[in-house]
């Protein structure tokens, strides 16, 4: 596993736990408003400062009983075939582990629930079937998120699905053919661009929306899900 930077304290990336949040290295997907580009482009993966999994896991080992959780994001952790065994070393250690995913791995998912390695998911649902590739900046195989999707919906993990909506890509009509697409679902996040270090350094110039824009179609949404709320 490579590690590209650890949060060594976070109250709301893993909901209702007092968590610690790791950073992987890589990504299969290209999305072009990205604002972590130096967990996704080969060339600035390359100068990004790496932490050994010795050096991370001596820092599990000395918050046993201070944290609950530990987070896995990226970059995309599914890209990498040792992540169970990655996730059971976490695991013997006591915490809990939540999932951070663009669910394009449709079989390591149904794998990590299926041995109870992880504890939540949060899935990136990144625009309506018809605008995916755009918006994730390459082709991607639809069936995979549909499968992750589906697996989430027919498991017992706890989950969220969540979409971040960027100006020039996505607007409320866009979410709300999101919404059609993944219900029932229980819970769903609505997330505001940050033009920051993006991927592509063109979206560094787009302004994001106003919160007032998010809560109007945060409002619109709402009845469908128990939890929706926008972050």
């Amino acid at each position: 596993m490579i590690i590209g930077g650890l949060q060594k304290l976070t109250l709301i990336d893993f909901p209702g736990r007092i968590a610690a949040t790791v950073f992987l290295t890589g990504c299969n997907f290209r999305c072009p408003w990205c604002y972590s580009s130096e967990l996704v482009l080969p060339e600035k993966i390359k100068n990004q400062a790496k932490i050994s999994e010795q050096e991370f896991f001596n820092f599990l080992k000395e918050r046993k009983g201070l944290l609950e959780g530990i987070v896995l994001c990226g970059g995309e952790p599914t890209i990498y075939p040792v992540l169970p065994q990655f996730i059971e070393k976490i695991k013997k250690l006591g915490y809990l582990v939540k999932l951070d995913t663009n669910g394009s791995a449709p079989k390591m998912l149904k794998d990590l629930i299926n041995k109870k390695l992880i504890d939540y998911v949060a899935l990136d649902v990144k625009a309506p079937k018809e605008k995916y590739s755009k918006v994730a900046g390459k082709k991607i195989n639809l069936k995979n998120i549909e499968k992750s999707i589906e697996i989430l919906k027919s498991s017992n993990i706890d989950f969220e699905f969540r979409t971040t909506i960027i100006p020039t890509l996505l607007k409320k009509e866009d979410i709300l053919k999101i919404i059609r697409w993944i219900l029932p679902a229980k819970k769903y996040f609505l997330q505001n661009f940050r033009p920051e270090k993006t991927v592509d350094p063109k979206f560094e110039k787009i302004k994001p929306y106003s919160q007032d824009y998010l809560l109007e179609i945060q409002r619109a949404i709402s009845p469908f899900f128990e939890i929706c709320q926008v972050r």
